[in-house]
């Protein structure tokens, strides 16, 4: 008999959602989770905090998040209880119905994921932001929308957010947390209203994000699913009717090995994560031998892509307000040269701010001075450089042909390490076209865009949003997984994350993965697995 009747690995946008619907129905579920389980208590804050996530040595660093490098490409994904929803942006917005009819098994439409959809936007509690709330970086996006002739693509998006409509900027010092209206949401849990810090990508100090930990994830433990952090699978083993799942748990700055059961697998640690370690249970370990050989293809960035542009007659004021607030739609248009994106408001948290803060908290014994830490506060008031710039972000449809696989380090010795062959002259004029965008709208409302150098010069790219490696296919022959993320050749294990999505979304895929994983266990369910 198995210890569980499912295992599901990560417990991000896949993981929460699958495990919060199989406790629902009776299943008994634990969640393995290799990061921590965060509170506003412990976000990082100052330079000496848990900031990196170290996969070569996760007992010395299991910080908020890991930055992957592979040759020109950097993927940034998050460590913690939630998964990426601790480093997202809260944008959570649908596919477009177009996105569905070709390269995905034809039981996955638009119409037929739009009851999911539906599900999780109201897990989510998604709203927008209150147009007395706009901040200086929507106002510019509109601006520039109004500008280029593109006002009818202009659209407001919606985020996992909770707004207060009686907050507004014309407060005495509008961001102080003493404006953030505490509540109990429906799952339990206590949050606060938005008062626009601006540290959502750092954790929301007033818990107005609604992260999966504060929804899908108790909603889970409520119907008796364990949620254990800090335990990093390393490999599935297939057993007489179950699956042992190995993995290294960490306590303290130790690495202990230990092994739990489950009927059912369901692997959900993100694109990079679950494609690495069917990869490692095919090549390396051979406990998986069976796994499609198109393991590793059709890997994609999203087409994501960030322009910065100064603004010397103008304050941007990128750290105040929810990191992205709107968008100007261009998917599904024909008439730029085939290229599908969107271009978003980009924001970022203001990094001093955040030590400086944290620094007189920690410190009140040495900081006892008002007059000092009044000067601090004063300083902090003041505009900066970083008040002029206007973070343009877009994201594409790419070409999607990114290959991850295993390599040696010495070719035909040493240990494995996971490898991204990348090339980008088939999304080359993807993001060529994201850039003249953003190009167009920062000159038409008095900005001076600056492409990246790392960009110009050597064609590297960042995303936070990975996607494919372990596509939903036909067969094995163009795809590692069905429709119902059940792995090809192995009954009772499944992935549901964003490594099953066999193409770029070009806009924020969030919601996209948590609907299929809201399919996927609807299925289970709905077979008796």
């Amino acid at each position: 008999m198995a210890d569980f009747d499912v295992v599901v690995i990560g417990s991000g946008f896949g993981g929460a959602v699958t495990a919060c619907r199989l406790a629902e129905a009776g299943y008994r579920v634990v969640v393995l989770e290799r990061g921590r389980r965060w509170t506003p208590d412990n976000f990082p804050r100052s330079l000496n905090d848990a900031w990196v996530w170290d996969n070569e040595c996760p007992e010395k660093a299991n910080g908020w998040m890991e930055l992957r490098l592979f040759p020109n490409m950097a993927v940034a994904q998050g460590a913690g209880v939630g998964g990426g929803s601790l480093i997202y942006a809260n944008v959570s917005i649908e596919a477009k119905p177009d996105l569905f009819e070709t390269g995905w098994p034809e039981e996955i439409t638009y119409s037929e994921l739009k009851p999911y959809y539906d599900k999780v936007g109201s897990m989510l509690a998604l709203q927008k932001i209150p147009e007395n709330q706009w901040s200086e970086r929507t106002r510019l996006m509109k601006e520039a929308a109004d500008r280029a002739g593109y006002s009818d693509r202009f659209s407001l998006l919606d985020l996992a957010v909770t707004f207060d409509p009686q907050w507004h900027y014309g407060l005495e010092d509008p961001h102080h947390e003493r404006h953030s209206k505490k509540f109990v949401n429906e799952h339990g849990q206590q949050q606060g209203t938005c008062v626009h810090l601006g540290n959502c990508v750092v954790g929301c100090d007033v818990k107005a994000k609604n992260t999966l930990d504060l929804n899908y994830i108790p909603r889970a433990e409520q119907q008796g699913a364990e949620v254990r952090p800090l335990h990093l699978v390393r490999k599935i083993l297939p057993e007489t009717e179950r699956y042992r799942v190995v993995f290294d748990r960490i306590i303290g700055n130790k690495v202990v090995e230990g092994s739990v059961t489950g009927r059912l697998v369901i692997l959900a640690a993100g694109s990079i994560n679950s494609t690495e370690l069917l990869l490692r249970c095919r090549d390396e370990f051979q406990t998986l031998p069976q796994l499609s050989g198109f393991l590793g293809c059709n890997w994609s960035s999203n087409g994501d892509f960030l322009t910065p542009a100064f603004y010397f007659d103008r304050s941007v004021r990128p750290s105040r307000g929810p990191t992205i607030t709107c968008y100007i739609d261009f998917l599904g248009d024909r008439n730029l040269n085939g290229q599908h994106f969107i271009v978003e408001d980009g924001g970022f948290p203001d990094i001093a701010k955040n030590f400086m803060e944290s620094q007189a908290a920690k410190e009140g014994g040495a900081l006892r001075n008002r007059l000092l830490l009044e000067t601090f506060r004063h300083v902090l008031r003041q505009p900066s450089l970083m008040d002029s710039v206007m973070p343009w972000f877009g994201m594409g449809r790419d070409a999607a042909d990114g290959i991850l696989s295993l390599r040696r380090r010495f070719v035909f010795f040493g240990s494995r390490y996971l490898h991204l062959n990348w090339d980008i002259r088939k999304s080359e004029e993807t993001i060529e076209a994201i850039i003249a965008m953003h190009r167009k709208f920062s000159t038409l409302t008095r900005g001076g865009p600056f492409v990246p150098l790392t960009w110009t010069l050597s064609k590297d790219l960042i995303t936070p949003h990975p996607l494919g490696g372990c596509n939903m296919g036909s067969s094995p022959a163009n795809g590692v997984v069905d429709h119902r993320g059940e792995v090809f050749g192995y009954r009772n294990l499944f992935v549901a994350d964003g490594s099953i999505v066999p193409e770029a979304v070009g806009a924020n895929p969030s919601k996209t993965i948590a609907a299929l994983a809201e399919r996927i266990a609807a299925l289970i369910v709905q077979e008796g697995r």
